[in-house]
């Protein structure tokens, strides 16, 4: 029986758990330091066993999946090697960051116990384990970083378990994953941060600004609603990478304050031009850190009890909605219901189906 052992089961920890949950020849333990989340562990079947207890969680285990804060990490790391731990048991972690954590952990992990970083490329704008699901990871990169002289088939053995995520495997250098992810995952958090920040700080003076900012700056600014104190441990984590990522987005910036002052309308049609072409090359179909949602603008009346018979409709022919806000509900006015789907086939199919008794824009 193989043991796997997760701490901090929430919408990654629960994710993995639920991937191994039920399989043959797999037993899955949560640990919480939490009573009553090891309660709910429980409760919602997430998990085989849950415990309060480090010990007790990691005895016999085969594997251990930190999905802690990335803040806490190299903390769990150093309780973790002071527990007898099975021979041969691989430590991993789910963290976005890589260098820190794969450096400091070689140098605490003892004799036949090995620790491989890890980063499941994938996410969700919903969280904790209420939000886990088995699918989270299909056709999503899952990166793994293990340090220097970590023997290939313990590396292996790890991918072989996570293939069962259905993801897909991709093995680089910490350092090498930290300057790609900063690039394309934590440069765009600090972009949207400090864009809605802008437009606050005008909306003091101006409340229009925030009335009609809605639709596009709306969704291109989504990813600043991450919660503060995971993005907080990871900006400092991979700060150097930043600092240097910011400085040549400062540059990008002086490129087109350039443009602007010489009115050079060419110059800056051939930066659209440009980033137009990249985009257009990147894979739109599989997962990545910035979850996409597709979305669909439904006109509805505003009568008692319209929402909820949307929600079943799209219920009972089985596409997944992924979130729903109402836009505008004014007596005698028309609401518009905003609702987001995880792919563009649930988007299309609910379309066709809401088109008929709605007015529907895409």
């Amino acid at each position: 029986m193989t043991k796997i052992a997760i701490f901090g089961v929430g919408l990654i920890g629960g994710s993995l758990a639920l991937c191994y949950k039920g399989k043959p020849g797999f037993t899955v333990v949560g640990h919480s330091p939490n009573p009553k989340s090891v309660e709910k562990l429980l409760k919602r079947n997430v998990v085989d066993t849950a415990t309060t207890s480090m010990a007790e969680a990691v005895e016999g285990a085969d594997y251990i999946f930190l999905c802690v804060p990335v803040g806490m990490l190299e903390e769990y790391v150093q309780q973790l090697v002071q527990l007898p731990l099975k021979d041969g048991c691989i430590i991993t972690d789910v963290g976005s960051t890589k260098a820190s954590i794969t450096e400091s952990a070689a140098s605490f992990v003892k004799e036949n116990v090995y620790f491989i970083g890890g980063h499941p490329m994938a996410g969700s704008e919903r969280h904790g384990v209420e939000a886990a699901s088995s699918h989270l990871f299909e056709n999503a990169f899952y990166v793994l970083t293990p340090a220097e002289g970590t023997p290939q088939a313990e590396v292996d053995r790890l991918t072989e378990l996570l293939r069962k995520t259905k993801a897909q495997i991709v093995q680089v250098g910490a350092r090498e994953h930290d300057d790609i992810v900063g690039a394309i995952s934590h440069l765009p958090h600090i972009i949207a941060v400090a864009l809605v920040n802008q437009v606050r700080g005008y909306n003091e003076t101006n409340p229009l600004y925030q009335n009609l900012a809605a639709g596009g700056f709306r969704d291109i600014t989504r990813i600043a609603s991450s919660e503060p104190m995971i993005w907080r441990d990871i900006l400092v984590n991979n700060k150097d990478v930043l600092l240097k990522l910011l400085k040549d987005w400062n540059l990008e910036m002086s490129r087109f304050i350039k443009l602007l002052e010489q009115s050079d309308g060419e110059g800056i049609a051939e930066q659209f031009r440009s980033a137009g072409e990249f985009r257009s090359q990147l894979p739109e179909r599989r997962k990545g850190m910035i979850t996409s949602l597709f979305d669909i603008y439904v006109d509805i009346p505003d009568h008692p009890g319209i929402i909820g018979q949307i929600t079943t409709l799209l219920g009972n022919a089985k596409i997944n909605l992924s979130n729903i806000q109402i836009i505008e509900s004014r007596e005698d006015v028309p609401g518009v219901l905003r609702l987001s789907f995880r792919n563009q086939e649930d988007a299309d199919r609910a379309s066709g189906l809401l088109s008929g008794p709605y007015a529907v824009h895409v």
